[in-house]
């Protein structure tokens, strides 16, 4: 799969939920419950 046909779909993510970058959408996901933290020990 090429660079470009990942880009356009997570950019278009991105403008729906009015996200900057990946880090903007793994502070939603937390925030949601989307995921969750696992100790280390689960790691």
């Amino acid at each position: 799969m090429g660079e470009a046909t990942v880009k356009s779909p997570v950019a278009h993510i991105f403008a729906k939920l009015d996200l900057r970058d990946r880090a903007r959408a793994v502070v939603l996901a937390y925030e949601t419950g989307l995921v969750t933290p696992r100790s280390a020990s689960e790691a």
